[in-house]
């Protein structure tokens, strides 16, 4: 599994981030966690507002930072 989390470096997107790799770890997947920060990247996936989090090409959630359980149910 191929999990992205799209943003500029923010509070935000850091959280996002520290919560992906919580859900991750409980649930025991096998998965790579990548942070694109280059705006052209993250526009090419639609995305207009940031954090935003991308599994296997799919973007799961835009503008916001899910919570953890939240993020278990898309992964």
């Amino acid at each position: 599994m191929k999990i992205k989390i799209l943003g500029t470096g923010c509070r935000k997107c850091n959280k996002l981030e520290e919560n992906t790799k919580r859900a991750v770890a409980e649930l025991g997947v096998d998965a790579s966690i990548e942070k694109v920060e280059d705006i052209k990247k993250i526009v090419e996936y639609g995305v207009m507002s940031t954090p935003a989090l991308v599994v296997d090409e799919e973007v799961k959630f835009s503008g916001r930072v899910p919570k953890v359980e939240e993020i278990k149910k898309h992964l």
